[in-house]
């Protein structure tokens, strides 16, 4: 995909790397701050807390099903958070490496594109931080770990992403390519979305009344996150180029929970899914790439998944 460099006056960008961060362990899965509506895993999540569970001899999905369902909050307060950069700190922090600048033109692209989505239906808009760290960082909602993957807070509306995530998801899920990246990005701020829209909090509500229907809720609100990654796309589609579908496509394939399930040795238990399949994700985020529509991503009123 060829997106302009980013405006370095459009991005909020905190860098964490180099400085350290809070470390929570398991605690940081179970609160609040990382259960649907109020917080959300990424992509790649699922995919890593799998094969370390699976290492453990826990099962994933209770694990995911901690992230995905109501709770007090197990994590201690985060530290103080670093100050918003802009202008030329927020250049020097997206030029760190050919991942960091990636990661902030797609978010400037989206920034660009988001905001002019929201004034054309006369809603209010605010950008979202991009957070980098390594390995360990702190978040709004707790400690960040990179073994996490990319996730959303959306306590203080921050997209946190530790770059060597990327590494990992072509040699270890096999969804290379730089579509695949700018879709991890598009997909967490499509989490953004939700929070600003209201949604997030309508869907945790929903969970903590009626727990039986926690995990459902959180595949509607993921597949919607896919939709919107994929409306961000086509409102961009003059900027993509050959294959560049396909590479996002593949990555949703990638992440799907059955197939996650079966690398893991394991029967997918649909019931238990948090994500959706491999089929659905790939599903509502091509119905956003062929619609361009965000008013076309409602997955809660959608019959069927």
């Amino acid at each position: 995909m060829r997106l302009d460099d980013f405006d370095p006056n459009d991005v909020d960008v905190e860098d964490q790397r180099g400085k350290g961060g809070g470390f929570g362990g398991f605690g940081g899965f179970s609160g609040q701050g990382f259960q649907l509506g109020g917080g959300s895993l990424g992509i790649g999540t699922i995919a890593l807390l799998m094969v370390g569970a699976w290492a453990l001899g826990i099962n994933p999905l209770s694990v995911l099903g901690l992230v995905s369902g109501g709770g007090q909050s197990a994590y201690a307060p985060a530290p103080q958070r670093g100050p918003v950069e802009t202008g030329r700190d927020a250049a020097s922090s997206c030029t760190v490496d050919a991942f960091s600048k990636e990661s902030c033109n797609a978010l400037s692209s989206l920034n660009k594109t988001w905001r002019t989505l929201f004034a054309a239906r006369n809603h209010s808009f605010e950008k979202p931080r991009l957070v980098f760290y390594s390995q360990r960082g702190s978040s709004g909602c707790g400690a960040a770990q990179s073994a996490m993957g990319p996730f959303y807070c959306p306590a203080d509306q921050g997209i946190y992403l530790d770059t060597d995530f990327y590494r990992e998801m072509e040699q270890k899920l096999g969804a290379g390519g730089q579509f695949a990246r700018d879709y991890v990005i598009a997909h967490e701020y499509g989490h953004h979305v939700q929070q600003l829209l209201g949604t997030s909090t309508k869907v945790s509500r929903l969970q903590r009344t009626d727990p039986d229907q926690a995990n459902p809720l959180s595949v509607r609100l993921e597949l919607q996150a896919d939709c919107y990654a994929g409306v961000w796309a086509a409102q961009n589609k003059d900027r993509m180029e050959a294959g560049d579908m396909e590479s996002g496509l593949n990555a949703a394939h990638q992440i799907g929970d059955d197939v996650l399930l079966k690398a893991a040795g394991k029967a997918p238990v649909e019931a238990a899914f948090t994500h959706g399949s491999s089929e659905q994700r790939m599903r509502w985020l091509r119905k956003g790439l062929e619609t361009g529509d965000p008013g076309q991503c409602d997955t809660f009123k959608a019959a069927t998944l």
